[in-house]
């Protein structure tokens, strides 16, 4: 999982980060008990491997909400403005991991 992890969501992230438009520098794959992903000042995102096993367009989501951290900072209105344009059901996606997230653990 880790393994394809990387490669999948570095090819997100190249796509999204052109349509944003935005940076970013490594992505990490990690084993996170209550993050999914992250984004640190240099523009390093880290993703949990476990969204492996989520539907596709969670992973979307995620890369998403990391890439517009590049922009945004924090999750103030323009940050959701942001990841709203790229993923206009984002609210759908938050609510899944919050509901089934936990499922993906082992």
């Amino acid at each position: 999982y880790r393994r394809e992890a990387r490669q999948y969501l570095w090819s997100l992230a190249e796509k999204f980060s052109q349509e944003i438009p935005c940076t970013f520098g490594t992505i990490r794959i990690k084993n996170q008990k209550t993050c999914w992903g992250s984004c640190s000042a240099k523009g390093n995102l880290n993703f949990n491997w476990r969204i492996m096993m989520a539907p596709p367009e969670i992973g979307e989501y995620l890369v998403v909400h990391e890439l517009c951290h590049r922009l945004e900072m924090n999750h103030s209105a323009a940050f959701w403005k942001l990841v709203e344009k790229q993923i206009p059901d984002y609210r759908e996606k938050r609510a899944w991991l919050k509901n089934y997230g936990y499922l993906l653990e082992w």
